[in-house]
């Protein structure tokens, strides 16, 4: 009777985490072997404030919800140690997150195991290059300051032009 009840619990596992997955629009694998407990009280409030959602997962429960939820190509690197960051808000939050850690170990007690955004899978390189993209409210605070320069450019000239005019009138 206790295996039908322990199949019956991690069936339910599986079903709760392929439908989390489904609606993420982002998530993040990690190694985390060897990072120190402050350090994962740390990350985890981080991430939390972030928005995104971090659990440790045994490697069978995480390979059944992602070929449940389409995301198989995350399978291959389901060994050792691993703890899955999802979000379904910013995209680059968990990768930039645990790519800060990852860096502060030196990828040798914290790594990057893989990921993926919006169903698309990357390599450990991929999210490397996601962790390195600034957030939105960043990137659209970057945008706008770019469209801005030239407006302000033009102001200060005409702005030059009007005081140069008085300046001659005055004379």
């Amino acid at each position: 009777m206790a295996s039908a009840k322990i199949l019956e619990s991690k069936k339910a596992k599986v079903a709760a985490l392929t439908e989390v997955l489904k609606n993420s629009t982002a998530g993040v694998l990690v190694d985390y072997k060897g990072i120190s407990v402050a350090d994962d009280t740390l990350l985890r409030k981080e991430l939390r404030e972030a928005g995104v959602t971090y659990v440790v997962e045994k490697n069978k429960i995480l390979e059944f919800a992602f070929k449940e939820a389409g995301l198989e190509g995350l399978c291959d690197v389901l060994s050792g140690t691993t703890a899955i960051a999802y979000t379904d808000g910013d995209q680059t939050a968990a990768a930039r997150i645990l790519g800060k850690y990852s860096e502060k170990y030196n990828g040798e007690k914290f790594t990057l195991k893989a990921g993926f955004v919006d169903g698309e899978i990357y390599d450990a390189k991929g999210v490397v290059a996601l962790s390195k993209i600034p957030s939105k409210e960043v990137l659209l605070a970057q945008l706008l300051g770019s469209l801005q320069a030239p407006m302000q450019n033009l102001a200060a000239t005409l702005q030059a032009l009007v005081d140069k005019k008085n300046s001659e009138e005055a004379a």
